[in-house]
């Protein structure tokens, strides 16, 4: 039976995880790992995502922990070297773009061991986001990339990846958001009670990416949107703890309107984000898993690798400008904060399976492409 390690550390990347863990198991041709890096280790960063998503436990946890970008990536890898030179798997998979990615490609490289890349290809052509280095160097080096969209393969192709490593599956997280939209729809209503909010009448905030809370004048410019649209809407801000710590540390003022929470378990804030009228966020995940729900996304980015989300009719690409913003939330709500969705192919929840079945047909040709 052939081994495949499943790497993951930060909650982008147990989400799209899940699904694959449970086709491949399925598929019954391998034993199947998962291995966490400790990139995210608190409660409501890690253990809640595999209860909400029926994860096991990961094989191994490494407890990285927290530490600049260079710091937390040289510790993941050099225990994934170890641990991949002792266990030596058939094939590694990562996913997405976080430092636990690149460590995990890295590790598997320089040891011969066959990669796999879930979500290659996006590019937001941006190399001051350290997400774009990570997604760079991890399709660099992979065997198979399983790219989300049409964007992704052509980005690959121009790159020079040879064709025959290239395969457009779909978004995998399409798939953990339809293998657990019963639970969401289920938990949706207790949400809304919790949060004190009734369907449509607000809006969900996401801000972590460095580029926006690292920097003390784009940070306050964010605060000053949040606190000038909360004087017309109700805002529920899940904050990421690095978000938290900046706020503290630029002492930026939030306006007390705007509903200060937690980071969310999966489920929970896909129900908060089901039922909301929009949502301001930098994260990519959040523009993909709007679009699903068909809620509009603005994008508080200058760029973003996900341009079939803007195609589709759900992202809204503002940056910063507060005229762009204001301008975006008259003409949705004069639509009813409902666009009119374009589907995109294969964004239907089988990227899994077919994950699944190209590892097994690789792997069953001894891993020639």
């Amino acid at each position: 039976m052939k081994r495949i390690f499943l790497i993951v550390g930060a909650r982008p990347n147990f989400v799209k995880a899940a699904p694959l863990y449970r086709s491949l198991v399925e598929a019954g041709f391998a034993d199947v790992r998962i291995i966490h890096t400790g990139q995210h280790y608190d409660f409501n960063m890690s253990d809640i995502f595999f209860r909400d998503l029926d994860l096991p436990s990961p094989d191994v946890n490494l407890e990285v922990g927290s530490g600049s970008h260079g710091k937390q990536t040289g510790e993941m890898l050099i225990k994934l070297d170890d641990y991949f030179y002792r266990e030596n798997p058939d094939l590694v998979v990562v996913f997405g773009d976080t430092n636990s990615t690149l460590a995990g490609a890295l590790a598997a490289v320089k040891l011969g061991i066959k990669l796999a890349h879930v979500e290659a290809g996006a590019r937001s052509f941006d190399l001051s986001m350290p997400e774009e280095i990570n997604r760079i160097l991890t399709d660099r080096v992979s065997d198979l990339l399983f790219v989300p969209d049409e964007y992704a393969e052509k980005n690959l192709l121009k790159e020079g990846i040879p064709a025959e490593k290239v395969f457009n599956v779909g978004n995998i997280l399409m798939d953990a958001l339809i293998n657990n939209f019963s639970k969401i729809e289920n938990l949706s209503t207790g949400v809304l009670e919790k949060f004190g909010v009734r369907p449509l009448g607000y809006g969900v905030v996401t801000i972590h990416r460095a580029h926006n809370v690292d920097d003390s004048r784009r940070l306050n410019q964010i605060i000053e949107i949040l606190n000038q649209l909360s004087s017309k809407y109700d805002l529920i801000f899940p904050i990421h703890p690095r978000t938290l710590k900046r706020i503290r540390s630029f002492d930026v003022v939030l306006n007390n309107k705007i509903k200060l929470v937690d980071p969310l378990g999966y489920l929970e804030f896909v129900g908060l984000l089901m039922n909301a009228a929009f949502v301001l966020t930098d994260s990519g995940g959040v523009q993909t898993e709007s679009y699903f729900l068909n809620v509009p996304c603005i994008t508080l980015r200058e760029n973003t690798e996900w341009l079939s989300t803007i195609d589709s009719g759900t992202n809204f690409l503002t940056g910063l400008d507060w005229r762009k913003i204001q301008s975006v939330l008259n003409e949705l709500k004069d639509k009813g904060f409902r666009p009119n969705r374009k589907e995109i192919p294969y964004w239907d929840g089988k990227t899994s399976n077919r994950v699944a079945s190209i590892i097994k047909d690789y792997l069953d040709q001894g891993g020639q492409n």
